[in-house]
């Protein structure tokens, strides 16, 4: 495997960033995960566009152009000979003390991997998956914007391991005020009636490219596209649920808490967005990404 390293590809075993560096000693830094289909960097754009956008709001200077890191994943992924998978694209702040001031860290340090990924088996997309509502909180949109995809990741992580505790492959969390914010590492739609609802940004949720992308997918389709708090009594009363993210693609939620959501099975209105995703990544369209 090839590591594109601050400017140039590098053997696996050559990847290597100082133990001083801010981003292994502090979580300071930002990052995209990144599907590639045929050969093909998926939603490449907004994902580097988040990037700078999450690096903004750190006051971190990506030291390359969106053009130059556009062409460095091309490049990490053709090296790796990756058709179907995914890309890691990381900037951390870079070498400093063990202060936790970012301005002693003058060269950021910029990473891009390029492997394949299954996150979920082929029979969770057929018959759905089993989730539990964790007890651990989001982090409050007043505490840290969850607009900003960093490195740190232990509250989700905590939330992960409440899943795992319990035998499923993915936790709920909630926000604040008790209404549903995202999973730990994907967005969560309902379906209610003639309704697709998900939560709002200032759910405190990270604003995912693919949750934009079936958002648009289901508008297109003639569908009633709302963006509105979700109570966990109203997710249990859902007739459908399921969840959207990079590697997650869309995948239907039957069962929540031991709860089943509708009639325990994968849903039609699911069905439906799973299927116009998938002719959605062969069309080689584009959706501008926005929070």
């Amino acid at each position: 495997m090839k590591v594109w390293l601050n400017g140039k590809l590098v053997d696996k075993g050559d990847a290597r960033l100082s133990v001083f560096d801010h981003g292994t000693l502090y979580g300071d830094g930002v990052f995209e995960g990144i599907r590639v289909y045929n050969g093909k960097i998926f939603q490449c754009r907004a994902h580097i566009d988040r990037l700078f956008a999450s690096a903004r709001q750190i006051r971190l200077a990506i030291p390359y152009t969106k053009q130059e890191l556009t062409d460095a994943a091309n490049e990490t992924m053709r090296a790796n000979g990756v058709v179907d998978g995914y890309i890691r694209l990381v900037v951390t702040r870079g070498e400093g003390t063990l202060g936790i001031s970012p301005f002693k860290c003058p060269d950021p340090g910029t990473f891009i991997i390029a492997d394949n990924i299954v996150l979920y088996p082929q029979e969770m997309y057929e018959h759905g998956m089993a989730v539990i509502i964790a007890k651990t909180i989001r982090t409050s949109p007043r505490m840290l914007s969850p607009a900003i995809k960093s490195l740190n990741y232990l509250n989700n992580i905590m939330a992960k391991i409440e899943a795992i505790d319990a035998g499923v492959a993915e936790a709920i969390m909630l926000n604040e005020n008790g209404n549903v914010a995202e999973c730990t590492g994907d967005n969560l739609f309902i379906v209610a009636g003639a309704k697709v609802v998900t939560p709002p940004p200032n759910a405190g949720i990270l604003v995912g490219v693919t949750r934009n992308i079936v958002m648009h997918l289901a508008r297109r389709n003639g569908m009633e596209m709302l963006e509105e708090d979700i109570s966990p009594e109203r997710l249990y009363a859902a007739d459908e649920c399921f969840l959207t993210g990079t590697a997650a693609e869309v995948i239907p939620v039957t069962r929540v808490d031991s709860k089943p959501i509708g009639d325990g099975n994968v849903g039609s209105v699911t069905k439906q967005l799973l299927a116009a995703f998938r002719e959605f990544i062969d069309s080689g369209e584009d959706v501008e990404y926005s929070i």
